[in-house]
């Protein structure tokens, strides 16, 4: 590495550790693109080493399996002019090193034919490794509604969160976690749908109000076939029929007075509400949904 990039500190290792993981773990919101730069600002120059690129592997926690090689090519081009300008942060392993974050650079830097690039080398436990990898992953621009639910999902598990409490450290509405949690309870089908950009999260959302998976699916396929917008799509949810698997019988609703309340509760719980003959109705797929429901009105049950 060049001499003129280094430097004499009396920081010592531990605490630039120490103050990006207290943040990154502990502060009220979770916020990777802060903590890696903290983390990059508070190592001194002297820790950045340089690293062989044969001798790194993919953070095994890491959600993202695929990336853009366009974009990956504008970055390798970049590379082989200006060189490397931000060091990956990586973990001593076994065999060589783990990537922590910097992925795409060391893709990159390879695609430009480099044989190493500039790492800080930190011992992150396999939990935060895990939590950082699912950070990082929602700063994608490209991510898909259902990566997105997934993540969360993740961390609220891995970080023992309720959905309160991930709202707040994302810096998310509430709302907004629910929607996208209800996600998850669609057909796994049609979230694959979602990810390879055949249906939009806003039709996902819609779809997900539906009565039952066969309901959905045959909905998400006139989606696809048709090219129905959000707009129609709503229309045909509100239409005073239910769709029955066989086509042919249907079944006329009966005005309902509560038709506005059942919409505003159903955005609200991300799932079916029926309001009829002094009953709420809440519709839940499977466990997971009922569960997330149950958080969602703070209900506590006793096992």
């Amino acid at each position: 590495m060049n001499q003129d990039n280094i430097t004499e500190t009396g920081i010592p290792r531990r605490k630039a550790l120490g103050r990006g993981l207290e943040e990154l773990f502990n502060n009220e919101v979770l916020d990777y693109s802060t903590v890696e730069k903290n983390i990059l600002s508070e190592t001194p120059k002297d820790e950045i080493i340089m690293i062989p690129l044969e001798e790194l592997r993919s953070n095994p926690y890491q959600p993202r399996k695929v990336f853009d090689q366009e974009a990956l090519e504008e970055l390798a081009s970049s590379i082989k002019e200006h060189g490397v300008f931000q060091p990956i942060i990586a973990k001593k392993s076994i065999r060589g090193y783990e990537i922590i974050a910097g992925e795409r650079r060391v893709k990159a830097s390879r695609m430009a034919g480099l044989k190493e690039i500039p790492a800080i080398i930190r011992n992150f436990t396999d939990t935060q490794m895990m939590e950082i990898a699912l950070l990082e992953n929602l700063q994608r621009e490209d991510l898909s509604a259902i990566e997105e639910a997934n993540a969360y999902r993740k961390l609220q598990e891995t970080l023992s969160l309720t959905q309160d409490d991930l709202a707040k450290r994302l810096g998310k509405s509430r709302s907004h976690i629910t929607n996208i949690l209800g996600l998850l309870s669609l057909p796994q089908s049609i979230q694959e749908d979602v990810n390879n950009k055949k249906i939009s999260m806003g039709h996902a959302r819609v779809l997900s109000k539906f009565d039952n998976p066969e309901e959905q699916r045959r909905i998400a396929d006139r989606i696809i076939q048709e090219g129905l917008s959000v707009r129609q799509l709503e229309e045909i949810s509100q239409e005073p029929t239910i769709i029955k698997t066989n086509p042919q019988r249907t079944k006329t609703k009966e005005p309902n007075e509560y038709t506005y309340l059942q919409n505003e509760l159903s955005e609200k719980l991300g799932t079916k509400v029926v309001i009829h003959k002094n009953k709420i109705e809440i519709r839940f797929v499977n466990n997971n949904d009922l569960n997330r429901l149950l958080e969602y009105m703070n209900i506590e049950v006793g096992r």
